[in-house]
């Protein structure tokens, strides 16, 4: 057995837990929509056509906020198709997913959706195949009260109230040579800063998330953040990361070790937006919006696509719908404690994405909805997280991979939350083959009680939920969790993800 240690520094807090960490993402992509949130013939469905199993799962997650409407669909995008009544919406065709589109799903559905479910919108604008004009239509229709022809329209299709929407997206991945409309860094930092200093005109409290790059291993990497930022630097609010990771080849050590790539990807976004910063002589900081993250078995993807014939145009046809499993789990629950550890600078972060594309919720037409393995990780980070986050210095033996180095097996990241007097510890051990015990310092928060461990693991690490078989991988009482004098001692399996809810101050 191995052994590491752990120690809270309880004086310094990082950040404050940022709900919007617990974002996630709805894209007009494969099930995700359409017999995934909303399928008006479901034996569960509401008068608005919408799942309300799958509602419940939704709330069972904690999603707080939801990016809409894409990813690369929104590179084609007219929001107009999605507003108004059914019968004339149109059918268009998406280029991005090779599908066909029936609007029968649009804005003001997934603004009720939202209302619903307590959720808070992230919407992004077209910057792909559209720009300043439609962006600011679509703002008007959004959120302007009334009395001009958009908001007008908009309260004739049923929503007199504006749906207020304070956050977006300016376009997406737009350094992406697969996106419709792709530009170099300093066309679209010219583009998206046109658009952001119109839209603050219309509304000043906007907050705006320009692109970033689709992920670190991009060629432009670190340069398209620096152009883009210096083209847009006063009028935007955010900028965005996106990074997916897969096991390749029966690499586990390495894709265990994954979300390290994850921390050095989110400094090196915060040193160049810094180092624009003070050569702009801007005192204001860019924050981070990690808005699309997940496992993806992208050459998996990419592979299938390959060999798909061009002239097969579906309707939400099943694309990327990945079958996640325990190593997939325990890198989710991994990435959450990157994306906590960062709350200093990652202050969104959404999940890709919902529900049946990389999804932690799985639906079947007219069938049941279930959770995948990946989902439990993410309720129970929403659940528990509160409060600040706290430093959490481990010392622990390393796993060497291919990829990534030595990497330290045990990583972990603590949240205390005063005014309920509860803590949380998230940890995973990313040691293929040997179990560990931590023996973490916690007498900085005065904990008084082991509250609730629960690890998830299995003997099979490739052990997957099903629609017959939902709860093969489900989070398990860790009975080793043991707190004496405010050092706890938990043992943790191998390949696992484990939280210990602790109480303080006799609560």
């Amino acid at each position: 057995m191995l052994n590491a240690s752990l120690r809270v520094d309880a004086a310094t807090p990082v950040a404050l837990v940022h709900r919007r960490t617990f974002g996630s993402f709805v894209e007009h992509m494969g099930r995700c929509v359409y017999t995934g949130i909303h399928e008006p013939d479901h034996p569960t469905a509401d008068a608005d056509g919408l799942r309300r199993d799958v509602a419940a799962l939704v709330r069972e997650l904690g999603v707080t906020t939801v990016r809409y409407p894409g990813g690369n669909f929104v590179s084609g995008y007219r929001w107009e198709d999605g507003v108004g009544p059914k019968e004339q919406r149109p059918v268009r065709r998406d280029l991005a997913w090779h599908s066909i589109e029936t609007n029968q799903f649009g804005l003001n559905e997934f603004m009720t959706w939202c209302r619903n479910l307590d959720i808070e919108p992230m919407m992004a604008a077209n910057l792909g195949t559209r720009g300043l004009q439609e962006a600011l239509d679509l703002l008007e229709y959004c959120n302007h009260p009334g009395g001009t022809h958009l908001s007008d329209l908009r309260a004739s299709h049923g929503h007199p109230d504006p749906h207020d929407i304070r956050m977006w997206c300016l376009g997406n991945e737009m350094d992406g040579p697969w996106q419709i409309g792709h530009l170099d860094a300093r066309s679209y930092g010219r583009k998206a800063a046109q658009v952001a200093r119109a839209m603050k005109m219309a509304d000043r409290d906007l907050e705006l998330v320009v692109c970033g790059s689709s992920g670190s291993a991009m060629s432009t990497f670190g340069q398209w953040e620096a152009t883009v930022l210096e083209e847009t630097y006063d009028a935007v609010d955010h900028i965005s990361l996106h990074a997916y990771y897969e096991e390749h080849d029966g690499d586990l050590a390495s894709f265990l070790g994954a979300t390290t790539d994850m921390d050095h990807f989110i400094d090196s976004v915060v040193s160049t937006a810094d180092a624009v910063g003070a050569r702009l002589r801007d005192p204001k900081r860019i924050q981070l919006s990690f808005d699309e993250w997940n496992v993806w078995y992208l050459s998996r993807h990419q592979a299938e696509a390959a060999v798909q014939p061009t002239d097969d145009w579906r309707i939400a046809p099943r694309v990327i719908e990945d079958r996640y499993n325990v190593a997939d789990a325990v890198v989710v629950g991994n990435m959450l404690i990157s994306l906590l550890r960062h709350s200093d600078r990652v202050t969104a972060a959404s999940q890709a994405q919902l529900v049946n594309v990389i999804a932690p919720i799985m639906t079947e037409p007219g069938g049941p909805a279930w959770r995948q393995t990946v989902f439990h990780p993410f309720a129970l980070t929403a659940g528990s997280a509160s409060g600040h986050v706290l430093r959490a210095e481990v010392t622990a033996p390393v796993q060497e991979t291919d990829r990534y180095g030595e990497v330290p097996v045990v990583d972990s990241v603590v949240t205390s939350d005063p005014d309920t007097g509860r803590a949380a510890l998230f940890v995973v051990n990313r040691s293929t083959d040997q179990p560990v015990t931590l023996d973490a310092d916690l007498r900085g928060l005065a904990p008084t009680g082991v509250a609730r461990a629960l690890t998830l693991a299995n003997d099979d690490v490739y052990a997957a939920n099903t629609m017959e078989n939902p709860d093969r991988v489900t989070p398990r009482d860790n009975k080793s969790a043991h707190l004496d004098a405010g050092r706890l001692s938990v043992t943790l399996p191998p390949v696992s993800w484990t939280v210990v809810d602790l109480t303080a101050d006799g609560r």
